[in-house]
Order: structure tokens, then sequence, then C-alpha cells
């Protein structure tokens, strides 16, 4: 059992695990790594991702990963990004709404069902000429054979998973995939979160394992030309913070060789 204690008129934060205490300035990383994750369990439970839209859709993801996705968009300069799983289509427009600022890119968006009023609402969008929608598991042959019909030889391609998130539905879709992801691009696998979140409302009891985390994990195992590797910040004046506040670690699979 862990317990933390926020002391700020001495500017600490103490740990006690196993009766034993370990105290940090509250200015380290180490301590903001603390209290980053028990931030982020406490948005899990309040349901905090689910407060945000991108020009007037819903995209339910955590601020910092919508930030640090944007930063490696603008660096790679890709010309197709594919995503698995659109919701309310937040994200499709975020990515769509960069693409029109950088002057290239398009999107394709995989859902195994595209609601009726959510399609309604992406195809109205402003932004839709970036966009196509095709609508079937992401996993099966057929639509796997025409996502790949859709991209040229010549594309950088840039790919994010955020649908069914078991470890075999990921895995699945990695291996499906990867190969159509460009040199120093990357194939996300994100929501490994889930690993942390056994004890949690709306959690399962084999999260622990059951998650896109370790999905990733035994990607890696069989295709050493990818690596795990976050993006490096653009920008990073901190107190010697390295590491994303984020709901996708260990998401970032980079391919290093063709």
């Amino acid at each position: 059992m862990q317990s933390i204690k926020i002391d700020l008129e001495n500017n600490e934060v103490v740990v006690e695990e196993d009766r034993v205490n370990s105290v940090y300035k509250i200015g380290t990383p180490e301590a903001f790594n603390i209290l980053s994750q028990a931030w982020l369990r406490c948005g899990w439970d309040n349901k905090y991702v689910y407060t945000f839209s991108w020009m007037g859709r819903p995209i339910i993801q955590l601020p910092e990963d919508i930030v640090r996705t944007q930063e490696v968009i603008y660096k790679i300069e890709p010309d197709v990004i594919i995503e698995t799983g659109i919701a309310h289509g937040g994200s499709l427009i975020l990515y769509a709404s960069l693409c029109k600022a950088m002057g290239r890119g398009k999107i394709i968006g995989i859902d195994i069902e595209i609601r009726s009023h959510n399609r309604a609402a992406i195809e109205e969008h402003n932004l839709f000429e970036y966009i196509t929608l095709v609508e079937g598991s992401s996993v099966d042959t057929n639509i796997v054979s025409h996502v790949k019909s859709l991209i040229k030889p010549t594309d950088k391609v840039l790919i994010i998973l955020d649908s069914n998130h078991s470890r075999e539905h990921v895995l699945a879709e990695l291996n499906a995939y990867a190969e159509l992801v460009s040199l120093g691009s990357y194939i996300v696998a994100t929501d490994g979160i889930m690993k942390d979140l056994v004890s949690a409302p709306r959690s399962q009891a084999d999260w622990d394992t059951n998650n896109p985390y370790h999905a990733a994990q035994d990607f890696l195992g069989t295709h050493p030309e990818f690596k795990l590797e976050q993006p490096e910040w653009a920008f990073n004046e901190s107190n010697g913070l390295s590491e994303n506040v984020t709901y996708w670690p260990g998401a970032w699979l980079q391919r290093i060789k063709m």
C-alpha cells in the first residue's frame, strides 16, 4: 500500500510504502512524476478526458497527448495519417486542421461502427475534405487491403491505433499496418495506461496484462525494424523533466529500418 502526502509548507512530497518514507522536494522531476501519476488516476476516475473538443467535435484525449501528437505531426509532415477508432471524430478534425495549416496531408479514419450522427457531423465539418472514412473492423483483411489501396508508395505515413484496446486486437492492428509506416515515422498504440488502472472505475480485472502497452511489447519482440521511442520534445526549458504525462505509456513505436 502506498500513500502520498503533499507538504506545501515544507515544499515536499512524502511517499510512504511498506512503512518506509521517501521524501522529495516538490520542485524535482521525481516529485513531479509521482504527483502526475496520482493526477492521471484522479483524472480517470473523474472522466477528465471527456471534457474537451477540437473545432466543434468532442476529442476524448488527454490534453498533453494532443499537444505531443501535434509536435510529432508538425515534425514528420506525414502525407497520410491513419487512425483506427473514430468515436466523435475530434481527433480526425485535429489532424485535418494540422494538415490544412501545413498545406499537406490527408486522414484515413477507420471504425467498426461509425454512428450516423457522428458521420453526419464529420461529413458536414469544413475540414472534411481532408478525411476519408472507412467503416469496418480495422483488422478485417478486406478493410486492411482497402486502406492500403488508398496510400501511394511514396507517401509518408503515421499511424495511431485507438480502437479496441485489447492486447490481441492491438497486436493484430500492429501486425496489419506496420508495413505502411515510413522510415522515421511511428505507429502509436494508445491508452497503455490501462495497465495501471486495474482497481479503477470502468476497468477490468485483466487490464494489468490485457492492454495496448503489452501488445506493443509483444510486437517489438518480433519486429526489430521498430523501437520504442518517445519523441523528443521540441522545446524543453523545464527543471529536468523528460517523460510525458500521458495515457499512452510505451506507445510510440518508431520505424528505424525498412
